[in-house]
């Protein structure tokens, strides 16, 4: 499988595969590709692994393209502006994400659910108990929202991170929350009540515009209805 991505801030990354090769995808992320391209809806295994991707941020059932008579194309959009990323599993090398953050993959990755080791950070951490966990080999593409950046972070050193601007982790990287010290920061600081914090060894991503906070900033500006 080859790909390139293109456009920005609405990214597609459009796939080229040889005859049999396969892509998985979540419904509704699939923009266009080549007449070849054979589409199958599967749950990708038992109710439990459904129920899984659902309580993930993930649709119930995932799409299987498969190029066949040929070499075949496909492209997948993003849903939000934002950047697309593409990550190399490896099994000895999962990745934990956001929850919503899968976009596509090459056959042979597959995604869960990852519990907070902490329940602290997954209260108030901002993306919830539970992020995605996704393992086994192959390319994964993943939306972030707005721009990333990223940081490698040695073996006990932290990252202050807001709500929600945690895109995705190496699996080594400790997760966890403090509270915003200070009465007066807390009620007048408008950054909310927790801060998580992220502690090496291991590499994080972080977005700039989680999608929460740009719904909250365009519903603050909404008029307010009137009985």
């Amino acid at each position: 499988m080859r790909y390139t991505i293109h456009g920005e801030p609405m990214p597609v990354v459009v796939c080229e595969l040889d005859a049999g090769e396969s892509m998985i995808n979540e419904s509704g992320s699939m923009a266009w590709m080549s007449p070849n391209m054979k589409m199958e809806t599967t749950s990708g295994g038992g109710i439990g692994k459904v129920f899984g991707r659902l309580i993930s941020g993930e649709k119930l059932f995932q799409n299987v393209y498969t190029a066949e008579r040929g070499p075949g194309m496909i492209a997948f959009s993003s849903s939000f502006p934002g950047v697309i990323r593409a990550v190399e599993i490896t099994p000895d090398r999962p990745i934990i994400a956001q929850k919503s953050a899968f976009l596509a993959a090459t056959a042979g990755v597959s995604l869960s659910i990852h519990f907070q080791k902490k329940a602290g950070a997954g209260f108030f951490g901002g993306e919830g108990f539970v992020m995605q966990q996704i393992s086994g080999s192959g390319i994964a593409f993943l939306e972030i929202d707005g721009s990333a950046m990223e940081y490698e972070l040695r073996s006990g050193e932290q990252m202050i991170v807001d709500t929600g601007h945690l895109a995705m982790a190496d699996p080594t990287v400790g997760i966890d929350v403090q509270m915003v010290k200070g009465v007066k920061n807390v009620v007048f600081g408008g950054e909310g009540l927790f801060n998580t914090v992220l502690t090496g060894p291991g590499k994080i991503v972080l977005q700039t515009m989680p999608i929460s906070r740009f719904m909250g900033l365009i519903s603050a500006h909404l008029p307010s209805s009137q009985s």
